[in-house]
């Protein structure tokens, strides 16, 4: 027999091993566990009561000292491009905020790993917030539960991004974690790693640690000389020089068919010059990898502005003269302040 905790034990909190032990506690077998993850993930209950191949007194003895842990109800924003943000109040008080971006098939997810972040790059919201806390792994898997909520029955999330508030691998045992859960087939969300991308801002000593999680690896580069990244991305420059991060880029165990994708925030009159192309397609070389672009996404406050497209046509022109796939990352959501780098604490 269990012993009962004051508490309630909220079995979206526990991992795998941690419902194991709780059915072993509870003297069930052990496919239970895997039985009770497949309610929790892949059906997004909210009740007991609603795992039906249990017996009725199973459900009820349960419900008297367990929880699910779904979050209240999101606030919504919808943009007039079709992207919806969520505003998910945690259980103390705080907001994270996650990004569904529909285009065509594809529906991509933008998911925070912690509230507020813990950088300070200059052209992002979320570095003005400083950093509250981590996420737990399942706050992080929240987000993607309750997006899917919001989707009609034949609707699904093709892709999800940790592109959303806070810097993921300085949070990476929760994001390891959460991307398990995410990734399982057997009971969790049974998502490819493939389709999901983890973004850094360049915590270089911990890239490394990402590659067994078999997900794609971005890195927000944003500058083109180390005292120019000191400038925009002053913490993590000071942390990890630009050299450094290059370095373990170049050593990173990239698999066979796979790059890595940098990622540059164009910043008008800033870092959008050729001079600043030609100095990227040098740092880049030999990396194998794509180049996303990103057309700085104003907010109040800023002093930053956003490029003239004709600089940003001209900036992925000279990259590509140089052999790199270059891509021009389209702005979603700016409307509702959903848009890269827009994430953040602003009353809308």
């Amino acid at each position: 027999m269990l012993l009962l905790s004051p508490l309630p034990i909220n079995l979206l909190a526990l991992d795998f091993p941690g419902v194991t032990a709780f059915v072993s506690k509870l003297g069930w077998p052990k496919y239970r566990a895997r039985q009770i993850l497949r309610w929790v993930y892949q059906s997004r209950i909210r009740d007991i009561h609603q795992m039906t191949d249990l017996a009725l007194q199973d459900r009820e003895y349960l419900q008297s000292f367990v929880t699910i842990g779904r979050g209240s109800k999101p606030r919504v924003l919808q943009s007039g491009d079709g992207t919806r943000k969520f505003l998910l109040p945690l259980e103390d008080g705080g907001t994270i905020e996650s990004v569904l971006i529909p285009e065509g098939r594809r529906v991509t997810l933008c998911v925070s790993t912690q509230v507020g972040c813990t950088l300070d790059c200059t052209f992002c919201l979320t570095g003005q917030m400083g950093l509250k806390r981590n996420l737990r792994a399942h706050e992080i898997v929240e987000q993607v539960l309750t997006a899917q909520d919001h989707l009609s029955p034949s609707g699904h999330i093709t892709s999800l991004v940790f592109m959303g508030m806070g810097e993921p691998l300085a949070n990476l045992d929760e994001v390891s974690d959460a991307i398990h859960r995410l990734t399982n087939t057997q009971w969790g969300l049974g998502f490819s790693p493939r389709r999901i991308t983890i973004s850094t801002a360049g915590l270089a000593t911990r890239l490394h640690e990402t590659a067994g999680l078999g997900v794609n690896l971005a890195i927000s580069l944003n500058a083109t000389t180390n005292e120019q990244r000191g400038r925009l991305m002053p913490r993590v420059n000071q942390l990890h020089p630009l050299p450094e991060l290059l370095d373990a880029c170049r050593t990173y165990p990239l698999s066979r068919g796979r790059r890595l994708t940098f990622e540059y925030v164009l910043l008008g009159g800033e870092n959008d010059s050729a001079t600043d192309a030609k100095r990227l397609a040098k740092l880049l070389k030999g990396i194998r990898c794509k180049i996303n672009l990103i057309p700085f996404n104003e907010f109040p406050g800023n002093p930053f502005r956003r490029p003239d497209e004709a600089v940003v046509i001209q900036f992925q022109s000279l990259l590509r003269q140089s052999h790199f796939d270059v891509f021009i990352r389209k702005s979603r959501g700016r409307d509702i302040l959903g848009a890269c780098g827009q994430l953040g604490d602003l009353p809308l």
